[in-house]
């Protein structure tokens, strides 16, 4: 049949991103001894030449199909380079999102239960380059230092978003685990954040953020310390829901 797709385009523009977005599609995320199954939403875009009618769209469920139900980081960039030969393109970019979760347990119970996180990984291969990006977000719980400082007693606490990407390069494509990323995550803060907890719990918790008050800014910070004594390129954002405010309080770092 006609493939009108692969036909000459005489307008000489390139397009540069192109394919299928919102592919929601099973899979298994790998990442050494994590293993979980789950839906995740998938893109896949190449870079179309100007002489180019078309890109085959089909083909980029072919790869998702045949490449990425089974994910690991770790082989992402032979993917890209498999995909970016079967669609003849020059520059292509995959992307998955779905939740991933950790078994957590309380901090004086020890009650055990899972705590669900969103990732994402990134891959764009160009010319003369290949990356892979590993965006964690997850929660921790903030307390305000101004707050404990200028009270007589207590202060305003609130949960806040951390949202992690580790950038990788070539030499380097998957630079730190999804599980480490996570961990920086709940590790920063005044407090981590529980899906079971009991009333030691809670009175655990209470106190470990009054004693360690931190700002978003330090949030922000302290996150970009960890990634760069690891010499590691990220990007950190850190949204405060806040409790006493009509609004959010939000920093970001990229390096």
């Amino acid at each position: 049949m006609r493939d009108i797709q692969s036909e000459h385009d005489g307008r000489g523009v390139a397009v540069d991103r192109v394919g299928i977005s919102g592919l929601r599609y099973p899979l298994t995320f790998t990442d050494g001894e994590l293993r979980q199954e789950g839906i995740a939403d998938l893109e896949v875009t190449v870079q179309l030449q100007a002489d180019r009618r078309g890109t085959h769209m089909s083909r980029m469920v072919e790869i998702v199909h045949n490449h990425l139900t089974e994910l690991d980081p770790r082989r992402l960039p032979i993917v890209l380079k498999a995909a970016a030969h079967h669609l003849d393109a020059p520059a292509l970019t995959v992307s998955a999102s779905l939740p991933i979760s950790t078994l957590v347990a309380a901090p004086a119970t020890k009650a055990p239960a899972w705590q669900v996180h969103d990732l994402n990984i990134s891959g764009v291969l160009e010319p003369d380059s290949v990356r892979v990006t590993t965006t964690v977000s997850s929660e921790v719980t903030s307390l305000c230092p101004c707050s404990k400082a200028i009270s007589e007693y207590g202060a305003h606490n609130q949960r806040s978003r951390v949202t992690l990407a580790a950038i990788g390069d070539g030499d380097a494509p998957y630079p730190i685990p999804v599980t480490e990323l996570i961990e920086l995550v709940r590790s920063n803060g005044s407090a981590p954040v529980y899906p079971l907890v009991k009333r030691p719990d809670e009175r655990h918790i209470t106190m470990q953020a009054f004693d360690h008050p931190a700002f978003v800014e330090d949030m922000a910070r302290e996150l970009s310390l960890a990634c760069r004594r690891r010499g590691v390129a990220h990007r950190v954002e850190v949204r405060n829901f806040e409790s006493i405010h009509s609004h959010d309080a939000i920093a970001t770092i990229t390096a």
